[in-house]
């Protein structure tokens, strides 16, 4: 006898799926982020800070990106790439306060992307950590990664992080591109775009790969509760 009434069974069906898609959807929510490579430097190295990202704002395509330079940096010199018209608001000191990169194109949900800029980290700097504001506008909206983690919080409790730099001691005499312990992974500036490129692509990769492994474990979850129902029915 079939002791499972057919509501019943269409509430499990649909409880099934929605925490099958809800456990697919929170981590590609936390990787939606403008992140930064290399996230670690020397202060008095010159260090290239790529900023990547693979996401709009509520899906609606990126047209800008606008750094917001903070203070503790003795010099900055934006990355010029063909995807990206640039301009600059420049303080009393010759140091840009904000620099902004427009996209020739608009950037899709999906597509990495990233811009980059060369910067000093001042001698003040070292041995702290250094937000740089970014303001992703898109054609609907736009989306300000200002926040900062206080005490007792981490990035995972931020809604809009910041990306953030741990800037190291100052570098050694003669070591003018941060060939530092805090910055092995960033060798003269060349190398650290390449690095850079490897991670916006892996950015990108990684939402496909994990919607891509979602659907398939919400198809597996439905067949399964097909099946169990069938069985039931049957006998």
């Amino acid at each position: 006898m079939n002791s499972t009434s057919p509501r019943r069974r269409a509430r499990l069906l649909t409880g099934v799926l929605a925490g099958a898609v809800l456990a697919v959807a929170a981590p590609l929510a936390a990787s939606a982020h403008v992140h930064i490579t290399p996230d670690t430097s020397n202060a008095g190295a010159t260090t290239r800070l790529a900023f990547s990202f693979s996401h709009g704002c509520d899906d609606s395509p990126t047209t800008a990106i606008t750094i917001t330079i903070p203070d503790g940096i003795d010099g900055v010199t934006p990355v010029l790439d063909g995807a990206w018209s640039i301009s600059r608001e420049v303080g009393d000191d010759g140091i840009p306060t904000s620099v902004t990169y427009t996209a020739v194109t608009p950037v899709e949900t999906g597509v990495a992307a990233s811009v980059a800029l060369d910067v000093i980290f001042a001698s003040s700097a070292a041995n702290t950590a250094v937000a740089f504001p970014v303001l992703q506008t898109c054609e609907v909206g736009s989306t300000d990664w200002s926040e900062v983690a206080g005490d007792g919080q981490t990035e995972d409790d931020l809604a809009a992080p910041a990306p953030v730099v741990a800037v190291g001691a100052v570098a050694a005499a003669g070591d003018s591109h941060g060939h530092g312990a805090a910055t092995e992974a960033a060798t003269d500036g060349e190398h650290a775009h390449d690095e850079a490129d490897a991670a916006a692509t892996a950015s990108d990769a990684d939402p496909v790969a994990r919607w891509l492994s979602g659907g398939a474990l919400v198809a597996a979850l439905a067949a399964l509760v097909v099946a169990v129902v069938g069985r039931r029915r049957r006998a």
